[in-house]
């Protein structure tokens, strides 16, 4: 498989791909007009975000089988025209997600605490103690909007400082245990703090707006390290000199261009930005939110892991061969009066290896290969099992999840919802016919 590079990453994806028995060229320099020209070549594309992938690209990509964006989004592709082509899109939003939570929770805590106005007045001989009080986060309630990657790594970051952390999505049964899901409009009701983690798209375009801010209850510091169009900018500069926005803590900006490599088309400086670099409640960071040493290894090695998954390690069957649907247990999954102390409880008496998510046991399958299981309690009015009612799910691991709900829709089962892919694999639902939630899950065991 021929793989072109349009974008630099880090090393280990080129040898990692080639690794698969990719064979990898690269082009750093040449214009989307000469890529075009030579892009029939090639069975695959890697990128980050020089330039838009769009229908002519893909016109010309006569023998194209996949893209990857090493990021979260897939903004600048054709998703809809890709998928007619029958072109595999991938991306890597587990990559950074750890990256955006840190530097989210990093420049809340800059902000409360008047760090960047400190450091600057102490350089120029000031020493004031009491304009730079701060104030804390105990108490507070984040509102995250957009409960994905990015919002789930925020909402873990948050633990042990006694906040409450609400989420709304457009998706049900998202929130865990890090966040109760709740409705915008309660959202709006509670909010001290929010935190925007969506992807760009009709529904996150331009959302923060005047009429969105003035839903909000109470005053609020908001926090964008999602995209820069989910916010308009000058409405956030009239809520900011109104105090109905009491802070904003900002690492990316309306005004970015699409490689978000450079930040104005032009060289006017728009009245609302000039505002925000004076201001004293505003940080800015470059889109660098998820730009760190380690966040670039994973991202190139989880753009390995997919390709890998997707073209590589596939078993195709022969007509003779048994397809095999469940192959072994891949979860356990119960409510519980108080998860955390049922963890501690097993954990001290039984000797399980607890983090967030429970205890993963390990094993080897009939190939030898290492495998694993998950045990997970969840809180009583996790949403996790609906439409199911019981107090309980069973995930199983299964070899070729496409294939078997192919099989499962011929024979009449309830499937709910689409496919979801994660580092750690891909994952659908069923009902069995007693109204039981089963999860099934076609596994990435490295990922874990």
């Amino acid at each position: 498989m021929k793989v072109l590079l349009i974008d630099k990453n880090h090393e280990l994806l080129k040898t990692g791909l080639e690794k698969l028995g990719c064979i990898c060229d690269e082009d750093y320099t040449s214009t989307k007009q000469q890529i075009e020209e030579k892009i029939q070549n090639y069975e695959g594309v890697v990128i980050r975000s020089r330039f838009n992938i769009d229908a002519q690209f893909l016109d010309k990509a006569t023998d194209l089988k996949f893209i990857a964006r090493v990021g979260a989004g897939l903004e600048s592709i054709d998703e809809t025209y890709a998928a007619i082509k029958g072109i595999h899109l991938i991306s890597a939003p587990e990559g950074n997600r750890n990256a955006v939570g840190e530097h989210a929770l990093g420049m809340l805590l800059m902000l409360f605490n008047n760090l960047k106005k400190a450091d600057l007045e102490i350089r120029n001989g000031k020493w004031l103690r009491e304009a730079n009080r701060g104030i804390e986060l105990e108490g507070k309630t984040i509102g995250i909007i957009g409960y994905g990657n990015m919002g789930k790594a925020f909402a873990k970051k948050l633990k042990g400082f006694d906040v409450e952390v609400i989420c709304y999505d457009i998706k049900e049964g998202v929130g865990d245990d890090n966040c109760k899901q709740v409705s915008l409009s309660e959202l709006q009701e509670k909010t001290d703090v929010l935190s925007l983690h969506t992807p760009y798209n009709a529904l996150s375009h331009n959302m923060v707006n005047s009429s969105f801010i003035n839903e909000f209850k109470k005053p609020f510091y908001i926090i964008n390290t999602a995209r820069g169009s989910a916010i308009v900018t000058n409405d956030l500069v009239d809520a900011l000199k109104n105090k109905k926005v009491l802070g904003a803590c900002l690492d990316v900006l309306e005004y970015e261009k699409l490689s978000f490599e450079n930040l104005f088309e032009n060289e006017s400086l728009p009245k609302a930005f000039d505002y925000l670099i004076h201001a004293e409640n505003v940080l800015l960071s470059p889109h660098i939110a998820g730009w760190t040493v380690e966040s670039k290894i994973k991202l190139a090695q989880t753009i390995v892991d997919k390709v890998n998954v997707q073209f590589f390690s596939k078993k195709e069957l022969t007509s003779n061969e048994e397809f095999k649907r469940v192959t072994g247990i891949g979860g356990i999954f119960f409510k519980a009066k108080n998860p955390q102390e049922l963890k501690d409880w097993y954990k001290k008496h039984l000797g399980f290896h607890t983090d967030d998510w429970g205890c993963t046991f390990w094993w080897k399958d009939e190939e030898n290969k290492k495998s694993s299981t998950q045990w997970s309690p969840f809180k009583k009015d996790t949403t996790y099992f609906s439409p199911s009612k019981k107090d309980h799910m069973f995930n199983y691991r299964v070899e070729n999840l496409v294939k078997l709900l192919d099989e499962l829709k011929k024979e009449g089962v309830e499937i709910i919802g689409k496919i979801e892919e994660y580092e750690y694999g891909k994952f659908a639902w069923i009902l069995d016919p007693e109204g039981n939630k089963i999860e099934l899950w076609q596994p990435i065991d490295a990922a874990l």
